[in-house]
């Protein structure tokens, strides 16, 4: 059976390998044309047999949000996503500002589509995550501003709170989130993140003048 690439495979940047032969959809190509992700087509030995990064998702949190991230995992599971845990593993003292940078980058890389942070308040990692370009890094406190997030601003990191919401109540936030579709051209939306693009590009380029 061909394999089937959706626009939820695609990643946030870099490059996405598949099997020969399988069918690409036009919204994917799309999605891959927008984010500059480059399509090789492979052997299916030289694929990767991990889950492809559109089905993956990072997860981090420091002290503060161990339980809540621990408590999330299996949720994401439930959901046929692959989850890349990159700590903290225990309670002990962490700084957001590390682990919201090892997420961030994977994201940014495009090894993974999409990243979870969690920290006491979620803004601090906020903060940090939107430090990495390419990354669009979302506090979100209910169902309402995880599908803005997504809908409007294509979100590609969520950022939450520990000491803010429930178990109960971010997992809410979590599957509103995973399951919101970016509106793309629906409204200016892409046209309006495209800003979001153009305005870290330019730092980026008076960085190395």
């Amino acid at each position: 059976m061909k394999r089937v690439i959706t626009a939820q495979d695609v990643p946030g940047a870099g490059e996405l390998r598949i099997p020969i032969g399988s069918v690409v959809t036009p919204s994917a190509r799309e999605v891959a044309a927008a984010r500059g992700v480059a399509i090789r087509e492979l052997p299916p030995d030289e694929v990767s047999v991990v889950a492809p990064p559109g089905r993956t998702v990072a997860i981090g949190a420091d002290h503060g949000g161990f339980a809540l991230k621990e408590a999330l995992k299996p949720i994401l599971e439930s959901l046929e996503l692959a989850v890349r845990d990159v700590g903290v593993y225990e309670e002990k003292p962490a700084d957001y500002p590390d682990i919201a940078l090892k997420v961030a980058e994977l994201v940014a890389a495009g090894t993974v589509s999409r990243g979870i942070l969690i920290d006491g308040a979620g803004i601090g990692s906020s903060m940090a995550a939107n430090k990495v370009p390419g990354v669009r890094a979302a506090l979100c406190y209910d169902k309402a501003s995880a599908r803005n997030s997504r809908e409007h601003n294509d979100s590609n990191v969520l950022t939450l709170g520990a000491r803010l919401l429930t178990a109960s109540q971010a997992e809410d936030v979590l599957r509103t989130w995973i399951a919101t579709p970016f509106a793309g051209g629906r409204h200016q939306h892409q046209a309006r993140v495209q800003k979001i693009i153009d305005i870290e590009q330019r730092y980026l380029k008076r960085a190395t003048r």
